[in-house]
């Protein structure tokens, strides 16, 4: 799975007391939820949306706990096709991890919080995008170099030049 990340220059919502209104705001800011009207999602207010609802009320609400697909879809009243989809955005931020499942015999992965913390699991994604942003570096200067050696083979193209007064 690819790792994907939203960046966007936004200062700190440290201000903010409300446990709900950063968590949204932050969840907008890495493309976990969607861009829309203030407070309101595709399905309806973002805080009863199913992805904001599958981060608030059952990731964070015990990090360390692994919630397994029937368990989200029971909890979150919705199919397994789009519990899926939304478990598949929070593994492309590297929020997740998949735990095997072996107390009920069948072998079931769950998914939660990296680390059981969602500042330790932050830790993860923030070194993915350090990693991702280096490699854009060393790719735009390896650019730059096959730019400034094509200029000095390729001698510029030559420009015709009229004369002061000839006729057109």
């Amino acid at each position: 799975m690819p790792f994907e990340l939203a960046l966007r220059y936004s200062t700190p919502l440290t201000p903010l007391d409300d446990v709900d209104e950063v968590l949204r705001e932050f969840l907008r800011l890495v493309g976990y939820l969607p861009e829309g009207e203030e407070g309101r999602g595709s399905e309806g207010p973002v805080a009863q949306s199913l992805a904001y609802r599958m981060v608030r009320e059952c990731l964070l609400r015990d990090p360390s706990r692994p919630w397994y697909i029937e368990e989200l879809t029971a909890v979150l009243k919705t199919s397994k096709p789009t519990v899926y989809r939304h478990i598949n955005k929070l593994k492309a931020l590297d929020l997740l991890e998949e735990v095997g499942g072996v107390a009920d015999g069948k072998g079931r992965k769950g998914y939660r919080l990296r680390y059981g913390n969602l500042a330790r699991a932050w830790d993860f994604t923030e070194a993915n995008a350090q990693n991702a942003l280096r490699r854009y570096r060393e790719t735009v200067n390896h650019l730059q170099t096959l730019i400034e050696k094509k200029a000095t083979e390729t001698p510029p193209p030559k420009v015709a030049v009229r004369e002061r007064g000839a006729a057109r």
